[in-house]
């Protein structure tokens, strides 16, 4: 029985090329879809938005943090794709008692390529995989380096947290040209007065998970004059699967 071995080091038996695949992880599921199991894809959560319209072919299973047991049990999957990160641990582990759950666990781009090796060879589809790795390591190694100055990158609103180091995000900002400022772990909350002190040259406020509008951008200048606030797409930050491809032409044509 073939073995394989995840992000989190579990080892993971997978008897065939899984034809009953659920997936909770949204980037993942672009990745998958891209890879061309759209059709071997019976189940995603409610976030799984891209592609457009692929949640109204598939069974919604819940969200990332809540799964509804009853619908991925009617599924039968023969496989389970999950994120250390984006899922909980409570959930997977009653999973995985009983269906093979591959587990991501990514903090950098290296990270994310391994996945989508690590996915290639379980479904299949090393071929594509290899693909689509290379397209996107020849254009982040084409992407000029970049200085565009210090940065915070907000995730949250009330409270305010932001991306602090080991975190995907903060590869990233790094490949971007930011120097994130923020160096405490993971996902940090910060006061007014904490931004004030830090006076980036960007505030960058993403589009999600927090849906950050205009009107935030309008109240966190008029605190931090010096600084330009901006609303960047969150999933070009944080989004580690075949969306990758258009972090390049984003930055540069997109990111002041």
């Amino acid at each position: 029985m073939p073995i394989y071995t995840d992000q989190m080091k579990r080892s993971i038996h997978i008897p065939a090329y899984p034809q009953r695949i659920v997936s909770l992880v949204p980037s993942q599921t672009e990745l998958l879809v891209d890879l061309g199991l759209e059709d071997r894809i019976v189940g995603v959560t409610k976030f799984c938005v891209h592609p457009q319209g692929l949640k109204k072919q598939k069974t919604i299973i819940g969200g990332t943090k809540n799964f509804h047991f009853d619908k991925i049990n009617a599924l039968q999957p023969d496989l389970i794709i999950g994120n250390k990160e984006e899922n909980y641990q409570e959930g997977i582990e009653f999973l995985e008692k009983k269906y093979p759950v591959w587990m991501s666990d990514i903090y950098t781009l290296e990270d994310a390529l391994e996945m989508m090796r690590g996915i290639g060879k379980i479904t299949g589809t090393t071929v594509q995989a290899d693909i689509l790795i290379n397209e996107i390591f020849q254009g982040m190694a084409a992407l000029a380096p970049q200085n565009k100055g210090t940065a915070v990158y907000l995730i949250w609103k009330d409270p305010v947290m932001a991306a602090g180091t080991q975190t995907f995000i903060h590869d990233m900002l790094g490949r971007a040209g930011f120097t994130n400022l923020v160096q405490e772990p993971r996902y940090p909350e910060l006061s007014l007065e904490d931004l004030k002190t830090l006076s980036p040259d960007f505030l960058l406020l993403s589009s999600e998970p927090f849906p950050f509008k205009q009107k935030h951008i309008d109240e966190f200048a008029a605190h931090l004059p010096q600084t330009h606030v901006q609303l960047v797409d969150g999933e070009m930050f944080s989004w580690y699967g075949s969306r990758l491809r258009y972090f390049v032409d984003y930055v540069v044509n997109r990111v002041v």
